[in-house]
């Protein structure tokens, strides 16, 4: 069941956070690290409902934020589509425990049936360019890598490279 995460869900997401980032870790892939998510990140997300859960019976297992709000990072970035009603994605995480069992593509799935009802013309978002897994898993979804990247130098010198899904195209006169 996919549904609005709540306060009380904290310290599961501080489990999931932990577990996702000592795995990129243990990979090589230094994408988080403890500037970045913070529990504060997932709180605000909450408070603005935003931040969806993934929960199996009573257990949460991943969370995705979701919002329509567009971040500066992304004010020179050259979109497939103008600027119209878009979602943007941060912060997808499945515990690794429950990965490679389509739970992520379920999140996004639910995601884009939430922006097909809402009439959101694509979903936005960056992933890290040293996340190849994650690369792949957007692209296989019908996301498009743009030839544009953003930097977060809190988590890394590294860019995060942008992604895009057009789910409306936009009727133009």
């Amino acid at each position: 069941m996919i549904d609005l995460a709540h306060l009380d869900d904290l310290p599961q997401i501080n489990q999931i956070m932990i577990a996702c980032r000592q795995k990129m870790m243990a990979h090589n892939i230094f994408q988080w690290n403890q500037d970045y998510p913070k529990l504060l990140e997932f709180q605000k997300d909450i408070k603005s409902k935003e931040l969806w859960a993934y929960r199996l019976a009573t257990k949460l297992i991943g969370v995705v934020m979701v919002s329509t709000r567009k971040d500066e990072e992304y004010q020179d970035i050259d979109w497939i589509i103008p600027d119209t009603k878009h979602f943007y994605v941060h912060r997808l995480m499945v515990h690794p425990n429950h990965q490679k069992k389509g739970y992520g593509k379920k999140l996004m799935q639910f995601i884009e049936d939430k922006a097909m009802k809402n009439h959101i013309s694509s979903i936005r978002l960056d992933t890290f360019s040293q996340n190849i897994e994650n690369q792949k898993f957007y692209q296989n979804l019908g996301y498009v890598q743009l030839p544009y990247d953003v930097y977060f130098p809190k988590q890394s010198d590294d860019p995060f490279h942008c992604f895009e899904r057009v789910l409306i195209q936009p009727k133009f006169p």
